[in-house]
């Protein structure tokens, strides 16, 4: 059974600064358990052996925003662990960055709940299940658009004009040699030791 994660934060703060960004909620889906699971920031020492186990997290513009943002509150180095950003490989393929909500619209039909700034009003408000519903959501799209490529190794998007194209994906995982990807125990090291 695969033991890959898809992954979505909920921040706030200044988009434009990085450094004043918090969590306000980190979503995931467990393949090997069939299960979606949220983490207020207060909990996140309930994910770090989530992550540490995982054979490969799986985000939309994950490498550039939800990892690195994570890794803040982390001891290790979460980029260490193999990963797949969608967003990455759809830019690699087609020269475009494209909203997660226009791929899911044009390829599976489907559309996020709301929005990252709709989830900080809703922060502002007290409202952390509405945000989790949110977040999971997110999850939700990408685990099924991963899922779409992965079979099909191809995802879509709307030109202006309203024409279907197509983007070739490829989302298989890279084997490095000597298995480098995760130690021989399948526990990512990755804390400073």
């Amino acid at each position: 059974m695969s033991k890959e994660i898809v992954l979505d934060i909920e921040t706030i703060g200044d988009i434009r600064n990085f450094d004043s960004l918090k969590i306000t909620v980190v979503s995931i889906y467990q393949y090997e358990n069939d299960s979606y699971r949220s983490f207020e920031e207060s909990e996140l020492n309930q994910l770090w052996p989530i992550l540490e186990k995982a054979e490969r997290i799986i985000g939309y513009n994950s490498e550039h925003f939800d990892l690195p943002i994570l890794n803040k509150y982390y001891m290790g180095n979460l980029m260490t662990i193999p990963q797949l950003d969608l967003l990455k490989v759809i830019k690699e393929m087609s020269g475009s960055r494209y909203k997660l909500n226009d791929i899911a619209k044009a390829t599976l039909q489907i559309e996020k709940s709301a929005d990252g700034l709709q989830a900080m009003k809703w922060f502002e408000e007290g409202k952390i299940d509405e945000i989790k519903k949110y977040c999971e959501q997110d999850v939700k799209v990408t685990k099924e658009l991963y899922e779409y490529g992965r079979n099909n190794r191809m995802l879509y998007y709307n030109t202006l004009t309203g024409e279907l194209m197509p983007i070739a994906v490829n989302f298989d995982q890279i084997k490095l040699p000597g298995n480098q990807n995760s130690a021989s125990s399948g526990v990512n090291m990755t804390l400073p030791f």
